[in-house]
């Protein structure tokens, strides 16, 4: 609070003052050398021709410009060397500006616009809503508190614009052309309410080019290309009464700060929303951004899961042992050491779950007029439980058909369809391998990894197939372990490599371990994944650009506006938060919407178990949103950052 001091007490005080501008390579002197003191209470003119300097002078003196060389002074503290902010405390603590062309906010009602100052002092909502209305009140404009400024007359724009430089107590008033832009009755009202205000005890400085105004002070100054050509008193000074409207409860700094946060907010809905059109194309680039994201994680996951469910169900933890050397071996069909026994030996150890031999050919299969060639397999009593075959009907075969070569098959679906098309049960019907009868006792589903796999396969007893399709000879064509549960594969695939080589004299065939092929397929679908996903990401950081632009746009337009809240007392940090706070809102709206679109696209294609799978997992959307939420700091913060160094007299100035 400046301290109050008598008639002769300098309150203002500028000495030797010069304004400097450059204009290309050129300087422009607005200001030359100017000396001049004002006291606490005071009604001043500064009269001038435009261009004389006076608006210069006006802006010097409310802390809105600093001086190129001089020294300005305010109630004995120089303002010479103090930062952006403590300038910006000197204008929100005691000055208050009425300028020429309102400066309102059309997205504020009349109250909220008086009460703008309030919230960079930290006042709470409800002592800024009762302050900003009674001021409205005194000055006539009670039924029109909650008006937007399109809705008021110039006259009573004017007088919102007295009330908003009084809110914070305004003992300094300071008035650009105050009737400029109003009718003489409108112009008459608002100087009968300035010189209420000096009676109350304000120090007003008016700031015009009209003599008749100026008549109305008690001490005219006169400007003209700089330079003070005159400075007559036109009556003696009233005494001072105490300035009104002063708040002398002081606001905690983390409390002021939280109060002007949370103002913050519906500051910027209302400046979002002045622009719905703009917002929305903005956030759309993150919709989408965050839609590709989720959706894209979605689907990969979804792949993932399906493609390993899938193959989990065929050769999960078996390791296939064939005849030959070496992978690609040519005469692996000559070597004919693979025998059952090998198959006896190895189910007797605990890392083997269940084991089967197989036997392999290919023969004609006939039922009635239809003959189609198929692939027959010869396989062990287990081999449904180490492929995780799915019986659809029918049964498998016992131990007992495995020893007596029963003339028994199992069919799969495909074959049956084959077979029988009028979908009549292949059940107890007879059919031709070769020339051999055999009858069909069961039916079973591919693993859904082979769903599409057009073969026709038919399986036999493997003594069956060696001893009516193929001969005597006692080598198999496979040998199928599924490892125990709790043993690794590579652990169990050594095991089973030592053990067959030790029966065998020599290493004369080849461990498939397709745990590891599975693996490996896994880590291809993540890789695949990890690409689309990161091609997903750029779009959305072509949306975090899109928010950088909008901002960047906005700041532009809003200029004006910046320059206003800087001088009814923003600092940087509160314009900063301004924009900052909408690129964030529009990054997290947008994220809501796009995490919402994502989950009806998921809706739309099916869950885990559709053709599409799609699984959207609550850390892909917090991870999403997340990144968003940065981008919209990130990306805002630029446009933010500029806002916030902007000149207040620069900005206040641009069309």
């Amino acid at each position: 609070m400046l301290a109050r001091g008598d008639e002769m007490t300098a309150l203002l005080e500028i000495e030797n003052v010069s304004r400097v501008f450059a204009a290309g390579d050129e300087t422009i002197m607005a200001l030359a050398g100017v000396s001049l003191s004002i006291a606490g209470g005071e009604l001043v003119a500064i009269v001038g021709a435009s261009g004389s300097g006076k608006t210069t002078l006006m802006n010097i003196l409310g802390c809105l410009d600093q001086p190129s060389s001089g020294d300005y002074r305010v109630a004995g503290r120089s303002v010479a060397g103090l930062t952006a902010d403590h300038l910006a405390a000197l204008r929100r603590e005691h000055f208050g500006f009425i300028f020429q062309h309102y400066q309102l906010l059309g997205t504020l009602s009349a109250a909220d616009n008086v009460a703008m100052p309030a919230v960079y002092a930290g006042l709470d909502a409800g002592s800024r809503r009762e302050r900003s209305r009674s001021l409205l009140r005194r000055l006539g404009l009670g039924d029109r508190l909650d008006h937007r400024p399109n809705q008021l007359s110039g006259g009573q724009q004017q007088r919102v614009s007295i009330a908003r430089a009084l809110m914070n107590g305004g003992r300094i008033i300071l008035a650009d052309e105050p009737t400029g832009a109003l009718d003489r009755k409108s112009g008459e009202t608002v100087l009968d309410t300035l010189k209420e205000l000096h009676t109350d005890g304000h120090t007003i400085i008016i700031v015009t080019h009209d003599m008749e105004i100026a008549s109305h002070a008690d001490r005219i100054i006169e400007i003209r290309e700089g330079v003070i050509l005159s400075d007559r008193r036109t009556r003696d000074q009233k005494t001072n009464a105490p300035p009104a409207f002063q708040d002398s409860r002081p606001v905690g700094s983390l409390s002021g700060f939280r109060r002007r946060l949370v103002q913050a907010f519906p500051m910027a809905i209302r400046s979002m929303a002045a622009d719905r059109v703009r917002t929305f194309l903005t956030m759309l680039s993150i919709i989408i951004g965050i839609a590709a994201v989720v959706a894209t994680v979605g689907f990969g996951e979804g792949a993932r899961q399906k493609i390993l469910r899938d193959l989990g169900g065929f050769g999960a933890s078996t390791l296939q042992i064939s005849p030959g050397r070496h992978f690609g071996d040519k005469g692996a069909s000559s070597i004919k050491t693979l025998v059952v026994s090998d198959a006896d030996a190895l189910a007797h150890h605990s890392y083997v779950d269940s084991v089967t031999p197989e036997v392999r050919t290919s023969a004609q299969i006939g039922f009635g007029p239809i003959s189609v060639a198929a692939t027959v397999t010869g396989v062990g009593q287990d081999y449904f439980k180490v492929k995780a075959l799915k019986l659809l009907k029918g049964s498998f075969f016992s131990a007992g058909a495995i020893s007596e070569r029963s003339q028994e098959a199992v069919i799969n679906d495909r074959m049956a369809a084959t077979l029988f098309p009028n979908d009549e049960s292949p059940l107890g019907n007879i059919v031709l391998i070769g020339r051999v009868p055999v009858i069909i006792i069961g039916v079973f589903a591919p693993p859904p990894a082979f769903r599409f796999d057009s073969r026709l396969e038919v399986l036999l007893p493997y003594t069956a197939v060696k001893g009516r399709l193929e001969g005597a000879d006692s080598s198999l064509d496979v040998l199928t372990v599924r490892v125990a549960d709790s043993v690794d594969t590579a652990v169990a695939e050594r095991a089973v490599v030592g053990l067959i080589t030790r029966r065998h004299g020599t290493k004369d065939f080849i461990v498939d371990n397709l745990d590891q092929w599975l693996k490996s397929v896994e880590g291809t679908s993540q890789t695949i994944w990890q690409l689309t996903s990161f091609v997903a990401a750029i779009s959305l950081l072509v949306g975090g650009i899109g928010v950088m632009n909008m901002m960047l746009i906005s700041a532009t337009e809003r200029t004006r506006e910046i320059g206003l809240r800087m001088a009814v007392g923003a600092r940087r940090i509160d314009i900063m938060l301004q924009f900052l706070i909408e690129a964030v809102t529009i990054c997290t709206a947008g994220s809501i919407l796009g995490v919402a679109l994502a989950l009806g696209i998921a809706t739309v294609l099916g869950g885990p178990d559709s053709e599409f799978a799609m699984i959207i997992s609550a850390n892909a959307i917090v991870v999403a949103c997340a990144v968003a939420l940065w981008i919209g700091l990130i990306f805002g913060f630029l446009p933010a950052r500029n806002a916030s160094r902007l000149n207040p007299v620069d900005a206040l100035s641009r069309d």
